[in-house]
């Protein structure tokens, strides 16, 4: 992918040492196609999209994998479900062998199911995502992750160094991390190329895997959801605009989530004696495709806008996930807000123990800033609490709260 080594490569090694086939899903057009190509020539490669794959493993599944027990890549492997129970069988014959098969699937819920259902024990699942910022820059250290990962390194002033300037982060913010529009870098290509890509969802993805639902209105909802990205969802007030019901906007944001449009962020619940907000939140995943809604040409009209702020903090959310995601990294995510207001972007879960992180696009952070992170540290016995901004150096806000700059997380 013109010199871009994507972060998953090393992950996709490493699952295939632990399990006997390795599952890597994602929105269409975020590169999946591309890492299997990456894989060294032993692999042989299927692509379900191509009429004569198709009709050579659908055929007879079992007799394929016989056939062809080990080191085979299938794309798009949810065109055939019958596929699945196929795979058991044929890792079921010898479950100490690991790494034989390698399967892609795009924008489906129910192949997150039927592997979960059919394969589960037997599989390794990779969530690929378009472009990572980090990924597009050389030698990136990745220091918000190593981190994360030890907070103990919070003294270790060596750790941090910036990787990414401003302008950098402009033009990712703004277009998005979606390989083909991002690499070729025209403008006139990349409208429609958006344009094209969320019709494409709606009319070919979705009406797929969901031939009865109503498109338009569908549609109409995906239009929504850029102006309710970032904030906290009242699922009442988007069915009376949209004019459906609660239960039918509930199914659709299930529906964005699982064909990885849209991330639903879960409150943090845990551990506090304050009234918190019970809603879910969430947000557009790919800035780009945000600002495409929003009819967001340029620079100077993201910055001005009013979702300013929520889409910078959503592309950072989206960010420090994708890149733990890539790692192999175990952890849960969260948001946090108090009924007074008090509020936290992301809470991250894991062997790590609990950080929360505060998200601001300006360079300039005041105590106020960090009253509710400070109590939450405090409270919940967190070794590092963190505040990521576009600052021009690494700070100490408090003892256990430390400011990074956005370029120097990468």
């Amino acid at each position: 992918m013109h010199g871009i080594k994507r972060s998953y490569c090393d992950l996709i090694q490493r699952y295939c040492s632990y399990f006997p086939i390795v599952a890597l899903v994602g929105v269409r057009q975020c590169g999946k196609t591309t890492l299997l190509k990456t894989l060294d020539e032993e692999w042989k490669l299927f692509d379900l999209e191509k009429i004569s794959d198709y009709n050579y493993i659908s055929l007879d599944p079992d007799l394929f994998l016989r056939l062809n027990n080990n080191k085979i890549a299938i794309d798009e492997a949810q065109l055939l479900p019958s596929l699945f129970s196929a795979l058991r069988v044929a890792v079921d014959n010898d479950r100490n062998k690991y790494g034989r098969y390698i399967i892609t699937g795009s924008s489906s819920p129910e192949l997150i199911q039927s592997i979960s259902e059919t394969l589960a024990g037997r599989i390794g699942i990779i969530e690929v995502s378009p472009l990572l910022l980090s990924e597009t820059i050389i030698n990136s250290p990745a220091n918000l992750y190593s981190l994360i990962n030890d907070p103990s390194l919070i003294k270790d002033t060596l750790l941090f160094k910036q990787t990414a300037d401003l302008e950098m982060i402009h033009h990712y913010w703004l277009k998005g991390g979606y390989p083909e529009p991002f690499i070729r870098n025209d403008s006139g290509f990349y409208d429609h190329w958006k344009e094209n890509y969320i019709n494409t969802y709606v009319e070919r993805d979705i009406s797929r895997l969901f031939p009865s639902l109503n498109r338009m209105r569908f549609k109409q909802f995906i239009q929504t959801l850029a102006y309710y990205s970032g904030t906290v969802i009242n699922y009442s007030d988007i069915a009376r605009s949209l004019q459906v019901s609660q239960p039918t906007v509930r199914e659709y944001f299930k529906i964005a989530h699982g064909t990885f449009i849209w991330r639903e962020i879960l409150p943090y619940d845990k551990n506090t004696e304050k009234r918190i907000t019970k809603h879910p939140k969430g947000y557009v995943r790919d800035s780009g495709i945000l600002h495409h809604l929003l009819r967001i040409n340029n620079l100077s009209q993201l910055l001005t806008h009013p979702k300013m702020g929520l889409s910078f903090e959503s592309m950072v959310i989206e960010e420090i996930i994708r890149n733990l995601n890539a790692r192999g990294v175990i952890f849960d995510y969260y948001y946090y807000r108090t009924s007074n207001g008090g509020e936290i972007d992301l809470i991250l879960e894991g062997t790590f123990g609990i950080i929360p992180i505060e998200i601001k696009y300006s360079q300039h952070i005041g105590k106020k800033d960090i009253i509710t992170l400070k109590e939450f540290v405090k409270v919940n016995d967190c070794p590092i609490g963190i505040v990521v901004n576009n600052g021009e150096k690494v700070v100490f806000l408090d003892e256990k709260i430390i400011c990074i700059p956005f370029g120097f997380c990468l």
